[in-house]
C-alpha cells in the first residue's frame, strides 16, 4: 500500500485507493488533456474535483502541490525510481505519461521532437490566444467597448487555426497517421472555442474543413469521449 500522508494536498483530498496515480483536475480544455491521456493509456486512477467555485485552487493543501494554482495536477504514488512524484503544468504530464507508458510519443528521436514542437504550439499558442477570446465572447471581457483587444486575439485565433488547417492536408493527425500527445493537447482547445466560446462565427471556423474533420475523428474516440466528462459534476 502506498503511503501518501507526506503529501499535505491529501488532507483535502483523501486518496481511496493510494496506489493509483491521483488526478486533481477540471474539465477545462487543460485538464482534460490529463483525463484524455490517462484514459487513452489505461492507466489506474483517482480523481480528485477541485472547484473554482469555492476556490479550491488557492487553499494551501492545493498550493502545497501546485504553487501556480492551476489544474491539472497529478501525484503519482510509482514515479520514477518508485518514488511519488507530484507534477503540475499539463504539458508536462502529457510528456511524463506519455514516456511512463511508452505511448503517444514517437520513439524515434526526430519524430518525438516535431511531436514536442506541436505541444508547445498548443502551450504558448492556441491554449492562450483562444482563452483571450473566450475571455473577450463569454466572460467579463464581453463588457469592453473598445474592440480593439478582442479583434487582435481573433486574428491570432485564426491565423493559428490556419496553420492548423495547413498542417493537416494529407494527414489523420498532426504527425500524419500517429495520434499523439500532440492531439491530445490541442484538439480539446478548438472544441472549447467553438462549443464553449461560441466563437466559431467570429473566427471563421466554417472556412478549417481539415481541423473539422479530424475535430470531429478525435471526439469520436472513446477514451476522448469519457476524459472530456471527468472530473464529473456534482449531483
Amino acid at each position: 500500500m502506498s503511503d501518501l500522508s507526506a503529501f499535505p494536498i491529501t488532507r483535502k483530498w483523501p486518496a481511496q485507493h493510494p496506489d493509483r496515480l491521483q488526478l486533481y483536475s477540471l474539465p477545462t480544455p487543460n485538464g482534460v488533456k490529463a483525463s484524455i491521456m490517462l484514459e487513452e493509456c489505461g492507466l489506474p486512477y483517482e480523481v480528485h474535483r477541485v472547484s473554482f467555485e469555492t476556490n479550491d485552487q488557492f487553499t494551501p493543501e492545493f498550493l502545497s502541490l501546485n504553487p501556480n494554482n492551476k489544474i491539472p495536477a497529478i501525484l503519482d504514488p510509482n514515479g520514477p525510481g518508485g518514488q511519488p512524484l507530484a507534477l503540475w503544468e499539463s504539458g508536462a504530464i502529457l510528456i511524463y505519461l506519455a514516456e511512463k507508458t511508452g505511448r503517444f510519443l514517437p520513439a524515434d528521436p526526430a519524430r518525438r521532437y516535431e511531436t514536442l514542437q506541436w505541444l508547445m504550439f498548443q502551450m504558448g499558442g492556441v491554449g492562450p490566444m483562444f482563452g483571450q477570446v473566450g475571455f473577450f465572447t463569454l466572460f467579463a471581457g464581453k463588457e469592453i467597448e473598445d474592440k480593439r483587444p478582442r479583434d487582435r486575439y481573433t486574428a491570432e485565433s485564426r491565423r493559428l487555426l490556419g496553420v492548423l488547417d495547413q498542417r493537416l492536408k494529407g494527414r489523420d493527425w498532426i504527425m500524419g497517421d500517429e495520434y499523439t500527445i500532440a492531439d491530445i493537447a490541442i484538439w480539446p482547445w478548438v472544441r472549447n472555442l467553438v462549443e464553449r466560446y461560441k466563437a466559431g462565427d467570429l473566427v471563421g471556423y466554417g472556412e478549417f474543413t481539415e481541423v473539422q474533420r479530424v475535430v470531429a475523428a478525435f471526439v469520436a474516440r472513446p477514451a476522448v469521449a469519457k476524459g472530456l466528462t471527468i472530473p464529473a459534476a456534482p449531483n
